[in-house]
């Protein structure tokens, strides 16, 4: 259920408000407990995940980094290798 939260600090670009707004929904879902609330809970959910965002742009904007910024897509690669070593990435098949 989390496996959209990624790291979203010293990246170049920063972290979109697309990324943080993805981010944020998948704590929520995970901490409710469900991906999709009940419509007695969707303003509840809403509110949490608008609280949540916010609260992650904040923390963005005021954490101070000492390395250089991170490149988005090296990361990306490198995630990949270590997926596809571990066994855990089945590449995809041109259709």
């Amino acid at each position: 259920m989390c496996r959209n939260i990624h790291t979203l600090h010293n990246f170049e670009p920063a972290a979109t408000d697309d990324e943080v707004h993805a981010a944020a929904l998948q704590y929520v879902r995970k901490i409710a407990g469900t991906t999709k609330p009940s419509k007695a809970n969707q303003a509840a959910f809403d509110h949490a995940v608008a609280e949540v965002a916010h609260a992650t742009r904040h923390l963005l904007a005021d954490l101070v980094a000492v390395a250089p910024p991170k490149n988005r897509d090296e990361e990306a690669a490198k995630a990949r290798a270590r997926a596809e070593k571990s066994g855990r990435y089945a590449p995809r098949l041109a259709s």
